[in-house]
């Protein structure tokens, strides 16, 4: 009987074997070099509907954006696409690339603390639903170009969460809304129709997402108080891993979030969110071997924080895929294959009692960030495999397409 590793259905083992999907892992590596990395399909897919069934079921008015900077790998968007979901892009480089993907504007959302001027001007030329505003300055310079066009640009007003030492974002304080009043008045080719708040990442408690629910309703009440409406409110993502939160505690969230909303009596239009991590985080797996084993049971993957970045903050799983019958309850200590001291991937993590050069590993929830904060020390990249069932394709091999950044 196959059982889930990593909490991952798309991810099994069989006795000896390692299944990803409908592929035996040993038929699959025999005729490619370790590392490469591999996206389930399947599983994203079953993570986006997990989302949007136990979200709208609660809160009917629910819409979601794909946050693009957690993985643009075309053939991932492709797939997020094909489910109905929108995204959230942060560059002009993410524009051009979900444009070309045939994205329509309406299903897009755009800002960032930096907006260049060309960024703004792709964005009314092509109807971007919302540009997201991280200062007040920038709504004078999108108004300018929405008159020099013609258009009116939905905004989205990206509030200071209040988290300690933030400063991203609009600190909704007395200045800042004098200025906001008079700029609305001012300003008559911008309309001001979303207020976000993101608090942080990895939010896998309730505190926290009732933190950046209780950023939302004071901004609304204050700028109620002002005689400024808005008609929908972006609570962001900071959702962790789909194998890590589980169904019942991302129920419990969506409920608490609707709760609030009720006791506060705040009609909204549409509640909108920006998964990135959930939808794709534990589809990603890197599939690397060890190449050194030390007497203090330190070993050494194919792979490190040049691919597998701690900026990334994963929730990284390690499972030794030669051994996968075998208990993994030894301490060990991963390192990778930057020449320092600090390519560390984890420290005294429980692994197989037997470790041996060659061993296959698997390293879990990979999906997210990786790829997009990885960086280019001199190393081969990995290729890249998308596996649906019985079926795998190459969907990036650095020597045909030399990179996967957006450059």
């Amino acid at each position: 009987m196959k059982k889930p590793i990593s909490g991952n259905q798309y991810l099994m083992k069989d006795g000896k074997n390692v299944w990803l999907d409908d592929i035996k892992l040993d038929d699959f590596i025999k005729c490619t070099e370790l590392p490469i990395m591999v996206i389930l399909e399947n599983r994203i897919r079953e993570n986006i509907k997990s989302f949007i069934q136990t979200f709208t079921s609660t809160i009917p008015n629910t819409e979601c954006f794909y946050s693009v900077k957690a993985n643009f790998l075309p053939k991932v968007i492709k797939v997020i696409a094909r489910e109905g979901i929108g995204v959230e892009i942060v560059g002009e480089p993410e524009l051009d690339l979900v444009l070309k993907l045939n994205i329509p504007g309406f299903k897009i959302i755009c800002g960032g603390p930096y907006l260049t001027e060309s960024l703004i001007e792709k964005c009314l030329q092509n109807d971007i639903r919302e540009v997201i505003a991280y200062n007040l300055f920038d709504l004078k310079r999108i108004d300018y170009f929405a008159k020099k066009y013609g258009k009116i640009q939905k905004i989205c007003l990206r509030i200071n969460s209040q988290k300690y030492n933030s400063n991203l974002g609009i600190s909704f304080n007395v200045q800042n809304i004098k200025i906001l009043k008079r700029y609305i008045k001012k300003f008559q080719n911008i309309e001001i129709e979303t207020i976000l708040s993101h608090y942080t990442t990895q939010m896998n408690s309730l505190e926290l997402f009732k933190r950046n629910c209780n950023s939302i309703i004071n901004a609304l009440k204050l700028l109620k108080d002002n005689g400024i409406h808005v008609k929908n409110v972006n609570l962001g993502g900071g959702f962790p891993e789909a194998a890590i939160m589980t169904k019942n505690q991302l129920r419990k969230v969506a409920i608490l979030i609707k709760e609030m909303l009720i006791d506060h009596s705040i009609d909204l239009d549409k509640i909108y969110f920006e998964p990135g991590r959930y939808f794709v985080g534990d589809a990603g797996i890197f599939i690397t071997k060890i190449i050194n084993v030390l007497e203090n049971r330190w070993i050494y993957l194919n792979i490190g924080n040049n691919m597998c970045p701690k900026f990334a903050r994963c929730s990284l799983r390690f499972y030794n895929a030669t051994l996968i019958d075998s208990p993994h309850k030894y301490k060990t200590s991963i390192g990778g294959i930057v020449p320092t001291d600090q390519d560390v991937l984890v420290k005294d993590y429980f692994f197989t009692k037997k470790l041996k050069r060659g061993h296959v590993i698997l390293i879990t929830n990979v999906g997210a960030y990786c790829l997009t904060f990885s960086n280019r020390f001199p190393y081969p990249m990995p290729k890249i495999y998308n596996i649906i069932g019985n079926k795998s394709e190459l969907i990036f091999d650095p020597k045909r397409d030399r990179d996967f950044t957006l450059n």
